[in-house]
C-alpha cells in the first residue's frame, strides 16, 4: 500500500516532486521513492505490508524503459508471479507491486485484466515514444485524482488532491456547482471534483497520455457492474432477472441456484473465502466491528482463522442516541476476539475537522468522516497497519431504506426518482435553492446538473427493475465517492490500510446477479445477506432494526456543545457575504430552528455548510498546508 505521484510532459522541480511527497507521507511511512526521466516523473511513499525488506518503488525492468508506481493490493501476485517466471522474468523480491513492469510488457494496457485486488497504477513507457498508463481497480477502492491541461498538453496525479494542488501546474480554482453538488449528494459524485481542474479517475478505468494523442480514457469493458447489468458474468451466461418483478428468468443467479437458503449458503462460503484471503499479510491485520450486520459477519469470520484477532468499535464519551458499543461487544465476546473499545470526547471535534477535510481534499457531509479519523487513528496507535471493512455490504446486497421505499412506490405504480434523488441530499432541491444568494442561483443556470447527466438518464430510464437501476448507480457512484474515498483517504492519513471483503469481485458478482426478492422483500433488506449470517453472529444482532453507523449530529450541535460556538463561529454573516454564494439570513434561520429544538435537516445542513466553509478555509486560492520541517526533510 502507497500514495502516488508524478507528471507527464511537465516541467516540474525537484522541489516540486519533494513537497507532493511530503504531503501524502502520511499514507506511505515507511519509505519512498521517485524519479525524473526529461519532462517526466514517478513517485511514491510506501507502506509496508507485503514484503516489507522490499517493495522500493518506482518498479522497473532491466534497462530502465517501463517504470512503475502502485497504489494497493494485488492479491494474485503469487499466481502471476509464477506465470512470469516462465516467460523469462526475475524478480528482487516477493512484494506484490514488483511484477508490474513484467506484467505490463507481456500485455500492454490490458495487463489490468489479470489483476484481482484492489489499485491505482502509473505506468511510465519510454520503450519508444512515450506514454503514460494510469488504472484503477473495477470498484474504485484506490483513488486517483489528476489534472491535465489540454492547452499545454500535460498531465499532473496523485493519490490525494491535498498533495495534487502542490504542484505548480495545478490550480485551486472551485468549480462554480460545486457547491449545489455537494448539497444534492454531499459530496460531488462522477469524475468531477470540487475543483474545477481536478478530475478523479472513475472505477475500472484506464487513461492513457502520450504527446501525440494527448489524453484518452477507457472503462474496462468486464466491470463487474457491466457483467451483472447484462445478465452475465465472467464469460459465462447467468439468469437475468426481469425488468418489473425483479425475479429471475433462469433458475440460477451469480452461479448458484435461486434458492434463498441455498444463495445464502453460498454467499457465506465466497464471503469466508474472500475474508481469509484478505487476512494474508506480513503484519498483523484488525477488523473493525461497528455492531451492525455487515462487519460482525466480517468479524465472526476472520476470527475462524489461526491467531487472535482484534477488533476495533469507536463510541462517543457521554450518553447519545443510537450507541451500538453493546451491539459490537456482544459480536466480540462471541467470536472470541480481542475487542478494543475506542471512545472519543465531541468536546474535541471541532479541533479534529480541519484535519478530516484536509485529508479528504473535498467536502462530505456525512459527520461519520469524524469518527472514521478517530478510530483508524486508534488502530494504528495499537499497532496494526491493516484492518478489514464491513463498507459495501449495503450497496450491493441492497440494504438501505431509500433502495425499499423506492422499489415499494415503483411496484405501486407511484412516482420514486425524485423522493429518491431527495434521500441522497443534505436537503431536497427545492430548499437547497432557498439557502443560495441571488448571484449564485444565478450562476447554476446553464451549468452541468449536480448527478452526472448519464447517471441521472440511466437511474431514471435505463434497462433493468428500479432496484437495479439504483444498485447500479449507487454502485458506480455513489459508492467510490461518498465511501470509498472516505475510507482509504481517513484511513491512510494514520497509515492503514482497509480491506474490503464485499468489495471483491466473486462477492460483488453474486450480489449483483440475485433476483430482488433475495435483496429485498417482506419488510426486509439484504435478505440473503443475513440469510448467510444466521448462526455465526449473535440473536440480538440478527433481530436488532438497521440504523445507519454515523455521528449523532442533531444532539451534538446544539447549543452548549463546542461544535454549535463553532459553528456560529465559520457561519457569520460578514464570512458568507464574502463568500457570494450562501444567503446569510437562510443560516440564520437554520440556526434558530435548530436551537428551538433538535432538526435532523437544520443540524446536517448546518453541519454540511461548517464542512465547506472548512474546505474553503483550507484550500482557497493560494492557501496551502505549511510543512513541517521533519516532512520537508523526509
Amino acid at each position: 500500500m502507497c500514495r502516488i505521484y508524478g507528471c507527464f510532459d511537465a516541467v516540474v522541480s525537484p522541489h516540486e516532486l519533494r513537497t507532493v511527497e511530503a504531503l501524502q507521507r502520511h499514507g506511505g511511512p515507511d519509505g519512498g521513492g521517485r524519479v525524473r526521466v526529461g519532462r517526466h516523473a514517478l513517485g511514491s511513499t510506501r507502506l509496508a505490508i507485503m514484503d516489507p525488506g522490499g517493495g522500493r518503488q518506482p518498479y522497473d525492468l532491466p534497462g530502465g524503459a517501463v517504470k512503475v508506481v502502485f497504489n494497493g493490493e494485488i492479491y494474485n501476485h503469487d499466481v502471476l508471479r509464477e506465470d512470469l517466471r516462465g516467460r523469462g522474468f526475475t524478480f528482487p523480491d516477493r512484494c506484490d507491486g514488483s511484477i508490474l513492469p513484467a506484467l505490463y510488457q507481456v500485455y500492454g494496457d490490458g495487463f489490468t485484466e489479470r489483476l484481482d485486488g484492489m489499485y491505482a497504477i502509473a505506468v511510465l513507457d519510454l520503450r519508444a515514444a512515450p506514454r503514460l498508463v494510469l488504472a484503477t481497480d473495477h470498484a474504485g477502492m484506490k483513488p486517483l485524482f489528476y489534472r491535465w491541461d489540454p492547452a499545454e498538453r500535460t498531465l499532473h496525479f496523485s493519490s490525494e488532491i491535498s498533495s495534487l494542488v502542490a504542484f505548480d501546474g495545478v490550480s485551486t480554482r472551485t468549480w462554480t456547482p460545486g457547491l449545489d453538488a455537494y448539497l444534492a449528494t454531499k459530496t460531488p459524485f462522477g469524475e468531477q471534483t470540487m475543483f474545477a481542474d481536478i478530475r478523479v479517475l472513475p472505477p475500472g478505468a484506464t487513461a492513457i497520455c502520450d504527446q501525440a494523442s494527448g489524453l484518452r480514457l477507457s472503462r474496462r469493458g468486464r466491470t463487474a457492474e457491466a457483467a451483472a447489468d447484462d445478465g452475465t458474468v465472467g464469460g459465462e451466461v447467468r439468469g437475468r432477472t426481469g425488468d418489473r418483478a425483479g425475479d429471475s428468468a433462469g433458475d440460477r443467479a451469480g452461479g448458484v441456484p435461486v434458492d434463498e437458503a441455498a444463495v445464502a449458503a453460498e454467499l457465506r462460503d465466497r464471503l469466508r473465502r474472500e475474508v481469509h484471503r484478505l487476512l494474508v499479510a506480513d503484519v498483523p491485520v484488525a477488523a473493525i466491528t461497528s455492531g451492525g450486520l455487515d462487519s460482525s459477519l466480517v468479524t465472526a469470520l476472520a476470527a475462524e482463522a489461526p491467531g487472535e484477532l482484534h477488533t476495533f468499535n469507536i463510541a462517543y464519551r457521554g450518553r447519545w442516541p443510537r450507541d451500538e458499543r453493546h451491539y459490537a461487544r456482544e459480536v466480540a465476546e462471541r467470536a472470541g476476539t480481542r475487542h478494543h473499545q475506542v471512545e472519543i470526547d465531541p468536546v474535541a471535534f471541532p479541533d479534529m475537522l480541519a484535519d478530516v477535510v484536509w485529508h479528504l481534499g473535498q467536502p462530505n457531509a456525512d459527520p461519520i468522516t469524524l469518527s472514521t479519523h478517530a478510530l483508524f487513528a486508534a488502530v494504528r496507535d495499537a499497532g496494526f497497519k491493516v484492518a478489514l471493512s464491513g463498507d459495501a455490504a449495503d450497496e450491493v446486497f441492497g440494504g438501505y431504506e431509500r433502495m425499499s421505499t423506492a422499489t415499494a412506490a415503483a411496484g405501486a405504480g407511484l412516482p420514486w426518482y425524485d423522493g429518491y434523488l431527495d434521500s441522497l441530499a443534505v436537503l431536497p432541491a427545492a430548499r437547497r435553492l432557498a439557502l443560495y444568494t441571488g448571484d449564485y442561483a444565478a450562476q447554476l443556470r446553464g451549468e452541468r446538473p449536480a448527478i452526472p447527466e448519464e447517471a441521472a438518464e440511466a437511474l431514471a430510464g435505463g434497462s433493468g427493475t428500479v432496484l437495479q437501476r439504483i444498485t447500479a448507480f449507487e454502485t458506480r457512484y455513489r459508492l467510490p465517492a461518498y465511501h470509498l474515498r472516505r475510507v482509504d483517504h481517513l484511513s491512510m492519513a494514520s497509515s492503514v490500510e482497509v480491506r474490503l471483503p464485499y468489495c471483491q469481485r466473486d462477492v460483488v458478482e453474486l450480489g449483483r446477479a440475485l433476483p430482488d426478492r433475495m435483496r429485498i422483500g417482506a419488510g426486509r433488506v439484504k435478505r440473503v445477506l443475513y440469510g448467510a449470517a444466521a448462526g455465526l453472529l449473535p440473536r440480538s444482532v440478527l433481530a436488532r432494526r438497521k440504523q445507519p453507523f454515523t455521528l449523532p449530529i442533531t444532539a451534538m450541535l446544539a447549543p452548549g456543545w463546542p461544535l454549535w460556538e463553532y459553528a456560529r463561529d465559520m457561519l457569520t454573516a460578514d464570512r458568507l457575504r464574502a463568500g457570494g454564494q450562501i444567503d446569510p439570513a437562510a443560516v440564520r434561520g437554520l440556526f434558530a430552528r435548530q436551537a428551538a429544538g433538535p432538526d435532523d435537516t437544520a443540524a446536517l445542513t448546518l453541519w454540511a455548510l461548517l464542512v465547506y466553509e472548512v474546505w474553503l478555509d483550507q484550500f482557497r486560492a493560494g492557501a496551502r498546508r505549511p510543512l513541517a520541517e521533519a516532512e520537508l526533510a523526509a
